[in-house]
């Protein structure tokens, strides 16, 4: 019996400075129609301000699904 490749996931980050609303949900729409899978979102807080001054998206998806598309 051949042996089955083992898929390994593969991760993307995408930082962006404009944290709002739309920017977020265009980068989000636009990561997960090339095949990735939204994992997360970290954002950076400063001190003085209550709003984020950045975030991290993180998307990841397997190497077998890289390798289809």
């Amino acid at each position: 019996m051949p042996a089955e490749s083992v898929a390994e996931t593969v991760y993307k980050v995408v930082e962006t400075s404009s944290v709002t609303d739309q920017e977020l949900e265009r980068l989000i729409n636009e990561t997960v129609a090339e095949g990735w899978s939204l994992d997360g979102i970290q954002f950076v807080m400063r001190e003085a301000s209550r709003r984020p001054s950045m975030a991290f998206l993180l998307f990841t998806r397997s190497d077998r699904d890289a390798a289809e598309i």
